[in-house]
């Protein structure tokens, strides 16, 4: 019968190292991914981005987004790097592996109290507000708060008026005379060359209410846009019911992206100086104002420095209505 042995006669060499999963070390070196190409990404659908190649409607792939970027934002119309499979034939997947810095970005909150910040279009040029003119009615809040998003972010604003048959536009049109808005019609009888002259060559964000018209003028532009999203994206059914961002391409050269009905559009994440700024004649202004300023004038402002400028009275009241958009939180 063998003896214990005494816990004062072990060494290190008695001791048994169990060994680890891998015995390679770990470093935190990246791949470079110097052979990823570029592409454009027109849909996106649970953890599944549809893209094209270097813009081409014809290459299309399906990807997912590498390991590496984590929680990244991927959103329609970013432009990011692409590996792997990138045949584009069914059941092929491909990665995501770089994102581009955005030129432009659509932001919204859930509502004016959500810090949250939600991106809903990336590096679109214009931003086309539909409106209907009856049924539902306009809203002029409405108008306001889509054009704060896109000059914080960038975008064109450009206002598209539907069933302007149903009512006389004079009235609502005239409330954006002083913002050098540009203003087009859309409705189901008006020709399409006037919207087609502004899209051609861009990529346009369409938003606007449920029920405006807005597919309807997709439909219009892009002949069977059902078959359109469902050909470009190669994720889903490809139904064309607005519920989520897609870019569809115009015939010719240009690209829309059709969003879902808007029921919120909050600005949490807009400062009055953001809407300010995209207004180079009065950007240069507001430096003279004191520090806090809202700049919608008195009594909340007194010493606002636009109270100062002449000849552009018309203007700053506009620009102020803009603002007040901003600072309500009531229904629009």
């Amino acid at each position: 019968m063998s003896r214990r042995r005494s816990t004062a006669s072990y060494d290190e060499s008695d001791v048994r190292v169990r060994p680890g999963r891998s015995s390679r070390p770990r470093t935190k070196t990246r791949p470079q991914h110097s052979d990823a190409e570029s592409a454009m990404v027109v849909s996106v659908d649970r953890g599944r981005w549809g893209c094209v190649l270097d813009g081409d409607v014809d290459r299309r792939i399906v990807a997912m987004r590498a390991r590496e970027l984590g929680r990244t934002p991927i959103v329609v119309g970013d432009q990011v790097d692409v590996v792997g499979d990138l045949s584009g034939r069914p059941d092929t997947l491909a990665r995501i592996v770089r994102v581009a810095d955005r030129r432009t970005v659509l932001r919204r909150t859930a509502d004016d109290t959500d810090p949250y910040e939600r991106i809903v279009v990336g590096n679109a040029e214009q931003l086309f507000i539909v409106v209907a003119l009856a049924d539902p009615p306009p809203r002029t809040g409405f108008v306001e708060r889509a054009m704060v998003a896109a000059y914080a972010g960038g975008l064109q604003p450009i206002l598209c008026l539907t069933k302007h048959d149903l009512a006389a536009d004079s009235e609502f049109a005239a409330a954006f005379d002083d913002l050098d808005l540009t203003i087009v019609y859309g409705g189901i009888d008006d020709p399409l060359d006037p919207v087609l002259d502004l899209l051609t060559d861009r990529l346009t964000a369409l938003i606007g209410h449920s029920g405006v018209g807005k597919s309807t003028l997709v439909n219009r532009l892009v002949p069977d846009a059902a078959r359109a999203v469902g050909e470009v994206s190669g994720v889903g059914k490809g139904k064309h019911t607005s519920t989520q961002s897609v870019a569809i391409p115009l015939p010719g050269s240009g690209w829309v992206i059709d969003t879902p009905g808007v029921r919120s559009f909050g600005l949490a994440h807009i400062t009055p100086d953001d809407v300010i700024a995209a207004f180079t004649d009065l950007a240069e202004a507001i430096e003279d104002c004191p520090r806090g300023c809202t700049h919608l004038g008195p009594p909340a402002d007194p010493e606002c420095a636009l109270n100062e400028l002449t000849g552009k009275e018309h203007r700053v009241a506009a620009i102020r209505r803009l603002l007040a958009a901003l600072a309500s939180n009531e229904l629009w």
